[in-house]
């Protein structure tokens, strides 16, 4: 079978794009995993339409009840490559699929530290997001969690709200270009191997392997530059950092190829992501209805 389109990542970009094509009438596919950084959020105040805090995993399943109730398939799978020859290949371990556009909407994972209680106090002092979280942490003392760029450039958004802020390396020497490390001097750096994260209902403590400990209100993980475009590159797709490069229209350089959401860099919030994607939609029902 070959599809009109397939989406890959069943996020807000993704999602929102499946809404477009599905009522146009092209046979869609969704294909995703339940990792998603919006799942751990646990409260969100700043999304149009909702006059009260909603979590991020209600919003994710009423995405896909909405996109499924109009005719969209999903399918939960890990994407492990993609190829282009007649039409484009979307490998998992399961199997392989075909279609004749092809959307990444995958978003932008950040790779996790192996730290005790990281995980079990995920919206609950734990954050991989400092534009939707930071407002919370106002005077607070927080940390980021990381030693390259994006630990930097997240410890800067958080000046917004507080001057307390610890770059944790756990153990890892900073690894930075010149922009951001003249940028790091104005941020405390710990560089001991952590431990454990601790605290009652949220995180009070974070614990050093030395057996030291500080107090801590929040901790921002941005651990290390997402690779969300590493299988894109397979594409000959252009990559600017970690980020796809796409037009107004979110096409990229590959003709049939467009991308939508936090894989694009950018403002890396909700409203962002859903506008990609219904434009992302659009640029794919001219795109396939061009076709011969």
């Amino acid at each position: 079978m070959i599809y009109d389109v397939i989406i890959i990542g069943k996020g807000p970009a993704g999602i929102s794009a499946a809404l477009y094509t599905v009522r146009a009438n092209l046979n869609t596919l969704v294909i995703g995993m339940d990792d998603s950084a919006l799942k751990r959020a646990s409260r969100i105040e700043n999304y149009y339409g909702f006059s009260k805090a909603v979590t991020g995993d209600f919003l994710l399943k009423e995405g896909e009840k909405q996109a499924e109730g109009l005719g969209a398939e999903i399918v939960v799978a890990e994407v492990i490559a993609l190829e282009k020859g007649d039409f484009f290949e979307v490998i998992t371990p399961q199997r392989a699929y075909s279609s004749k556009a092809l959307l990444i909407a995958t978003g932008q994972p950040q790779k996790k530290a192996r730290i005790e209680n990281l995980d079990a106090f995920e919206g609950k002092g734990v954050s991989y997001c400092t534009t939707c979280d930071g407002f919370f942490y106002k005077g607070l003392k927080v940390g980021v969690l990381g030693y390259k760029d994006y630990a930097v450039h997240e410890a800067a958004e958080l000046e917004a709200f507080t001057r307390d802020i610890t770059i944790y390396t756990n153990g890892m020497e900073l690894q930075l270009t010149e922009k951001f490390a003249e940028e790091a001097y104005r941020f405390k750096v710990n560089t001991r191997p952590v431990q454990k994260l601790e605290g009652s209902e949220y995180v009070e403590k974070i614990y050093f392997k030395d057996g030291s400990f500080e107090d801590i209100d929040g901790v921002f993980v941005a651990y290390e530059s997402a690779g969300s475009g590493d299988f894109a590159r397979k594409l000959g797709i252009i990559i600017e950092g970690s980020s796809i490069v796409v037009d107004k229209q979110q096409k990229t350089n590959v003709e049939g190829v467009f991308a939508a959401g936090d894989c694009t860099g950018g403002f890396k919030q909700i409203a962002t992501a859903v506008g990609q994607g219904a434009l992302a939609g659009r640029s794919i029902i001219e795109y396939v209805r061009s076709l011969p």
